[in-house]
């Protein structure tokens, strides 16, 4: 209800005049929206939240492949318009909200300053529920599906890895959001490209003789060119070769996209040559 009275505001009572784009995004807005979308979190949040879709079915008897795949992609279809419709309404947030902070604020700043000028002093204690609802249903799930997957791997018992991981979540989460953000944008750009290439490929598993010969190698050379836009993105950027400034989309953060793509089609032609092979010898 929160979301839905903050998304409609959004579009009826704006806060002013669509204002003018820093010099960043009008000089590479598409780049500089997909390499700052990373912070949202939502591949990483769906690979893990994928399977606490599918353990939450298979605890209620739901053990066919084909009805555990129709929930999942309902759950998907479903959060994905939401998600869409609530960035939209974001998106109209904060186009005209900029006069009421410096345009370095974060995004939480400007929400603040949002639902104060709309609401007043009842504006904080909407902010306050529609936060702490969103992400108390965040921080359950995925401190759920952290201590289910390290207790398979460390000799703690889940309810210890749970205290443990929510303990933690709490002495980080009072770093502030900005603090937040420097630490985890160099992690969020080496990580990301993997993920990546792993959600988009695997839309394809079936085209290929061997699934794991297309996807994997993609995968390792993302994380590798990720890991050097991870290191642009932090204080250590000065270690990197020059040869690293040069790549191509490098200044945009995206290095690991052509490598990555390259590597994709010397994998394909690998699949096709391996297939054949395999299909001559049998014969």
């Amino acid at each position: 209800i929160a979301l839905v009275i903050l998304s409609d505001a959004a579009i009826v009572w704006p806060a002013g005049s669509i204002s003018t784009a820093t010099e960043a995004y009008q000089n590479a807005a598409f780049s500089n929206g997909f390499v700052n979308g990373y912070l949202t979190m939502d591949t990483l949040g769906a690979m893990v939240f994928g399977i606490v879709i599918v353990n939450a079915a298979r605890s209620r008897g739901v053990t066919e492949a084909r009805l555990l795949t129709r929930y999942t992609v309902w759950a998907g279809l479903m959060a994905g318009v939401g998600l869409t419709l609530l960035y939209l309404a974001l998106f109209r947030l904060g186009s005209d909200s900029a006069s009421l902070v410096d345009q370095s604020a974060n995004g939480a700043a400007i929400l603040h300053a949002y639902v104060q000028h709309t609401f007043g002093g009842g504006g904080s204690f909407l902010l306050a529920a529609l936060i702490f609802i969103a992400c108390l249903v965040t921080a359950v799930g995925l401190t759920c599906a952290c201590a289910e997957f390290f207790a398979q791997y460390v000799p703690l018992s889940y309810r210890t890895l749970v205290f443990i991981l929510g303990g933690f979540s709490m002495v980080v989460s009072n770093l502030g959001l900005s603090q937040l953000i420097q630490i985890s944008v160099p992690v969020l750009t080496a990580i990301y490209p993997p993920c990546i290439a792993l959600v988009v490929l695997s839309f394809t598993r079936s085209w290929w003789h061997n699934s794991s010969r297309v996807i994997a190698p993609p995968m390792f050379i993302s994380l590798l060119f990720g890991i050097l836009d991870g290191i642009k993105a932090s204080a250590f950027s000065d270690i990197l070769p020059s040869w690293a400034q040069r790549l191509p989309l490098a200044e945009q953060g995206l290095a690991w996209l052509m490598p990555t793509v390259v590597m994709v089609v010397l994998a394909i032609i690998w699949d096709r040559a391996a297939g054949r092979q395999v299909t001559s010898s049998a014969h």
